[in-house]
């Protein structure tokens, strides 16, 4: 399986301008910039991009690993909260944080953490990145 998606870049570092497109064509030449990554002005940047893209392969990673324990999920909220620092070697993703709050008819709190745990380390989002991840998961 592959998965495809590109980005285009023009001008400089802090006048240029990119977009950045996904096969699927759910992201079409959407905009992003310095000002959308490093000043927190409106609109995306790859951050943004991972932290998604973390937070619905954990929610997904954890529908299967409750599967596997008879549980049917009524609802995964995820959110991931990507922390980026500047180093002496440059910018670099430190840290993610997924705050999960799920609806699932029978779970024991056990089977529940076991579940999130065994979905964190596993989602292959979470393996990819060289970031301290940490949860906070709770049955709402």
């Amino acid at each position: 399986m592959q998965r495809k998606s590109s980005a285009i870049w023009k001008g400089g570092l802090k006048d240029g301008k990119g977009t950045v497109s996904s096969a699927s064509g759910v992201l079409s030449n959407t905009p992003y910039s310095f000002t959308t990554r490093f000043e927190n002005s409106p609109g995306t940047n790859p951050e943004e991009l991972i932290a998604a893209a973390h937070a619905a392969c954990f929610s997904m990673a954890l529908s299967a690993q409750l599967g596997g324990a008879n549980l049917t999920p009524e609802s995964i909220n995820t959110s991931a909260t990507l922390t980026m620092d500047k180093l002496d070697a440059g910018w670099a993703i430190t840290a993610i944080h997924l705050d999960v709050v799920a609806k699932v008819p029978g779970a024991s709190q056990e089977a529940f953490k076991t579940a999130a745990d065994n979905a964190k380390s596993g989602c292959p989002v979470s393996k990819v990145l060289n970031a301290k991840i940490t949860m906070d998961a709770k049955l709402g």
